[in-house]
């Protein structure tokens, strides 16, 4: 970056616009000066779950080291060894907690009815190898490792393939500033020069973004408001002698986090709609179950069987954790079958 020195006789402007090439000179100073515990301070605070992205970090950290004033293999090393440090803290919560860490992220995440949902789905496909791209997939990076964990996933693949894809997430990142140094030293001045806007402007865009998904919610629940039976009017229905046939339709991997059922539950998913048509006639009463927030997945399955012709189809409320906390009889699924086929918990 080439800094050029006004005249004498330079007017106001001028001095302001030299002033500002001198601050975005004092910017990349400072991280060059504290660079590498910038980049893993960021990267292990974004990896444990805070919304900070570190990609931009890293990307002016690639570019100071395309001029020497980073070393570039030190960027790579502190950001995996950070990338690592927080996936495998993510890990051993699943191992020791299970299916409860995967439910507390699914509640504090931006996007609750869709984020374990999603990585369960790449897990049964990839099993652990969904540790090589999951930093690349919006709301994988924090939900695979302790999904991986409590799936059973053995330490030494995990660190296999969590270094692998942490390695491979890193290093586009340091690349892309490297390759493109001059871009973003003219990007930090045009950001200095911008001032106060600048922040303005990228504060405005997070905030637009959270919104943004707080909206994308709010039309989902919106979309799946249907009536619901209570645990305690299912409960009454089996007392009494009436058998609606009961649904479950959570993944095979989730259940594979969370083997409880309702005793005689036929064991679906999301993707089995036929399935449940073929095995259940139209004029039967059909209860649906997940364990997802916002009773989503069983909401979803019951608006698709709506569609095809049944007339009683109701989602469980508060799903199986609700049954299962006001005390009435859960069983454990059977072994997965090959999902061409609907199989009954005993």
């Amino acid at each position: 970056m080439v800094f050029t020195s006004a005249g004498p006789n330079d007017g106001g402007a001028a001095r302001c616009h030299r002033s500002r090439l001198v601050m975005a000179h004092h910017i990349i100073e400072l991280i060059a000066q504290y660079g590498l515990l910038l980049v893993f301070v960021n990267v292990l605070i974004e990896q444990a779950g805070v919304p900070l992205p570190a990609v931009p970090t890293m990307i002016v950290a690639g570019a100071l080291a395309s001029t020497e004033r980073l070393p570039l293999s030190g960027v790579v090393a502190v950001a995996v060894l950070a990338c690592l440090l927080a996936d495998y803290a993510w890990y051993a919560a699943g191992r020791y907690f299970g299916g409860g860490v995967m439910r507390t992220l699914c509640r504090i995440s931006l996007s609750p009815d869709s984020c374990v949902k999603q990585s369960e789905l790449r897990f049964q496909r990839w099993r652990g190898g969904v540790l090589l791209l999951a930093k690349f997939v919006p709301g994988l990076s924090t939900v695979a490792p302790p999904l991986v964990g409590a799936m059973g996933l053995r330490t030494a693949p995990f660190v296999f393939f969590d270094g692998v894809g942490s390695l491979l997430w890193v290093g586009v990142a340091v690349s892309l500033g490297y390759v493109f140094s001059t871009q973003i030293d003219d990007l930090l001045v045009t950001l200095a020069n911008a001032g106060s806007v600048a922040l303005m402007l990228i504060g405005s865009l997070l905030v637009l973004y959270i919104i943004m998904k707080w909206w994308q919610r709010h039309r989902l629940i919106r979309a799946l408001r249907m009536a619901r039976i209570t645990v305690q009017e299912l409960n009454d229905e089996l007392n009494k002698g009436r058998t609606p046939a009961i649904v479950d339709v959570r993944s095979e991997a989730a259940r594979i986090l969370d083997s409880r059922v309702i005793p005689g539950a036929l064991l679906a998913d999301v993707n089995s709609v036929d399935l449940i048509v073929n095995a259940v006639p139209l004029d039967a009463e059909l209860v649906i179950y997940c364990t997802c927030p916002n009773e989503a997945s069983a909401a979803l399955v019951a608006k698709a069987l709506m569609s095809r012709g049944y007339k009683r189809v109701r989602p469980l409320l508060g799903g199986l954790d609700a049954w299962d906390e006001a005390g009435y009889p859960v069983n454990r699924a059977p072994a997965a079958n090959d999902g061409n086929v609907i199989s009954h918990a005993v």
